[in-house]
């Protein structure tokens, strides 16, 4: 059976990053989208929130899990028996970030593999931080968030909460 997991903080998730989850939920067996907890990174919705919003938005895809953790990824991947690593890259610069990482996980762990895909064309733009921002001008997001939790997630960011 192959495994694979999506990390990130999803903060909150888009509709890039569902496009991410969908199209490896074809490829992988079993996918864990992982919400990471990294106390140095400030979040606008808890860990439970966006936990939830990935499972809403993922509610079609029975292979995919939804699971949090904090500390190093490789760690969780062995007691998950996990050996990939899906990350969506947008532009060069998140290749070049995404490339390091890889790296590094793979140093920590020679298990490890990362797959990349790349962003499909519509959403190349789009990232969390750009859907905040937005939102709290007052301006509309519907287009970026998914159906299930657009209205939640606009409601929030409108009211600066």
């Amino acid at each position: 059976m192959s495994k694979a997991l999506i990390p990130g903080s999803f903060d909150p998730v888009t509709k890039g990053h569902l496009d991410i989850v969908e199209r490896a939920a074809k490829i992988f067996d079993e996918v864990i989208v992982v919400v990471l907890q990294n106390p140095a990174k400030v979040t606008t919705f808890t860990v439970e929130e966006r936990m939830d919003f990935i499972r809403r938005v993922t509610g079609h895809l029975p292979n995919v899990h939804v699971d949090s953790f904090s500390g190093l990824l490789v760690d969780y991947m062995r007691k998950e028996d996990v050996h990939v690593i899906v990350k969506g890259l947008r532009v060069v610069s998140d290749f070049e970030y995404e490339y390091q990482m890889a790296l590094t996980n793979r140093k920590l762990n020679p298990d490890v593999e990362t797959f990349f895909l790349n962003t499909s064309q519509e959403y190349m733009f789009l990232s969390s931080s750009i859907v905040k921002q937005i939102a709290s001008f007052g301006g509309d997001v519907s287009e970026f968030l998914p159906e299930p939790i657009r209205d939640d997630v606009q409601n929030r960011l409108r009211k600066g909460n």
